[in-house]
């Protein structure tokens, strides 16, 4: 599709269930794609360019040096759309794919217009947003590119700039809807990347431990989510639990065994359209993260996410989502009515609901434009 011109539209992310738990062997998460999007558009170019507006990055050239990408200017921000170039690169020189320069801009609606981050994923969209574009710019008979592809080269992109994390985000970004997901073997993928093990064969391949399934929560299930006002970077949180769980262990498991018996009892109302059982199941989730933040001495739940889940509480159930200390809570509510009563409160109680639904489609790119 070199002669066309593409956009490409990415949804942003929210946890459900299973946070900190998702990162160990045989526990899952549930986790949803919303309807906030990054997006992106490419095209042919006389040389290979980058905008990134929103981070006041603009007219960025960039080329090949040896195995690794080079910008004519340098800044942190551009970790991982480096890493996401160079991975899709990398897979295209494997297939013997020739690669013309390109044109890609790229823009976020993950947070709002006065810059407020709502921890949305906007990491993982933009690595989502640069592989599918790449991967649909120069598609043909040599590759498809599924969803399972751009989810892999998504993860190994992302396991280049970070070297951990559950990449539950790309799984939510790349498939959209409701998902159960349980995370690949980390350990595994990191040792085939510094052994430099063969692209193609790494993403043709299984990935230990890895599980995405597409989920339907209870008819008369209601989602609300609203934001605390708070920011938070998820790096810290998850070291001071992974501290935890080195130097006690034993209680880290106490942990694993409740937020699996939770999340399993929340999947299973799904499957049996149980509406009730989904409400008392994040309940139980929420109880068991509380518990992990007072053994790690970690404010999961700081003041305002308390005052967003003792209100939700009053009209179904509430929890953190993701790593907690701040960001985003969320609500399952029985009655589609109670919604407005509830984000009522939380807005007099400062907590700002977020008009956010599920994004039933992931990463989905569109031909805006034939080259003559």
């Amino acid at each position: 599709m070199k002669d066309q011109v593409l956009k490409i539209k990415v949804p942003g992310k929210l946890f459900i269930a299973g946070e900190y738990a998702i990162l160990e062997e045989g526990q899952s998460a549930v986790v949803i794609a919303v309807n906030r999007y990054m997006t992106g558009e490419i095209s042919p170019s006389n040389y290979n360019e980058l905008h990134l507006p929103q981070l006041g990055l603009t007219n960025i050239k960039w080329y090949e040096h040896g195995t690794d990408i080079q910008f004519n200017l340098e800044s942190s921000k551009l970790s991982f759309v480096k890493n996401a170039l160079k991975t899709v690169i990398q897979f295209l020189k494997d297939k013997e794919v020739k690669i013309d320069p390109f044109s890609l801009s790229v823009e976020s609606e993950l947070g709002d217009e006065d810059g407020k981050k709502y921890g949305l994923g906007s990491s993982a969209a933009i690595v989502v947003t640069v592989v599918t574009a790449m991967l649909h710019f120069f598609k043909n008979d040599k590759f498809q590119p599924t969803e399972e592809l751009i989810y892999k080269l998504s993860a190994i992109a992302h396991y280049y700039t970070q070297g951990n994390g559950s990449c539950a985000d790309i799984a939510a970004s790349t498939y959209g809807g409701w998902l159960k997901y349980s995370m690949f073997d980390a350990a595994w993928l990191n040792n085939h990347i510094n052994k430099g093990t063969n692209l193609l064969h790494l993403v043709g391949g299984r990935w230990p431990g890895l599980e995405i399934e597409r989920i339907q929560p209870p008819s008369e299930l209601h989602l609300a989510v609203g934001w605390t006002g708070k920011a938070v970077s998820t790096a810290p949180m998850v070291q001071s639990i992974q501290q935890l769980r080195t130097h006690n262990f034993n209680i880290y498991e106490e942990f694993l065994n409740r937020s699996k018996q939770a999340v399993s009892s929340l999947l299973e109302s799904f499957r049996n359209n149980q509406t009730e059982q989904a409400i008392v199941s994040l309940k139980e989730n929420r109880k068991a993260l509380m518990r992990l933040g007072e053994l790690a001495a970690v404010d999961i739940e700081t003041p305002e996410l308390k005052t967003l889940i003792s209100i939700a509480n009053r009209y179904g159930s509430g929890k953190s989502s993701g790593a907690g200390g701040g960001d985003c809570g969320i609500a399952f509510v029985t009655n589609k009515e109670h919604i407005a009563k509830l984000e009522e409160e939380w807005h007099q109680a400062n907590i700002e609901p977020l008009k956010l639904n599920v994004s039933l489609e992931g990463a989905t790119v569109t031909v805006i434009k034939k080259e003559q």
